[in-house]
């Protein structure tokens, strides 16, 4: 289960911050990925809790924005949205196609702290 390192790497970047600006609890943490990018948002905010167990980011609430797949087709000269890539276009079939999003990597947005 990587979202336990990754939950990890959260953590870390969370104290440090909470260092350098003093702050003393985090309410809420914006997380951001993509549909591709093999991150499970219930199994990062299980992995979450249990890491920020006894830390200042314990209970924290997890928000996430998910990028979804997006792939240009050459033949139809358009982007298209999907749940999952299949290497080829919804619309004509052709495989003439490049992905354009849905494999951003797990970024910490935002928090808010107290």
């Amino acid at each position: 289960m990587h979202e336990l390192s990754l939950c990890q790497s959260i953590l870390n970047i969370i104290q440090r911050y909470a260092r350098e600006h003093n702050f003393e609890r985090v309410q809420t943490l914006w997380l951001s990925f993509g549909r591709l990018s093999c991150v499970q948002e219930k199994a990062l905010s299980f992995s979450f809790q249990a890491v920020a167990q006894g830390t200042i980011a314990q209970g924290a609430e997890l928000k996430f924005q998910v990028y979804p797949v997006q792939i240009y087709c050459f033949f139809c000269e358009r982007t298209y949205e999907m749940e999952e890539y299949r290497g080829e276009c919804p619309d004509c079939g052709s495989s003439k196609v490049v992905l354009q999003g849905g494999t951003e990597e797990l970024r910490l947005l935002e928090m808010e702290v107290e």
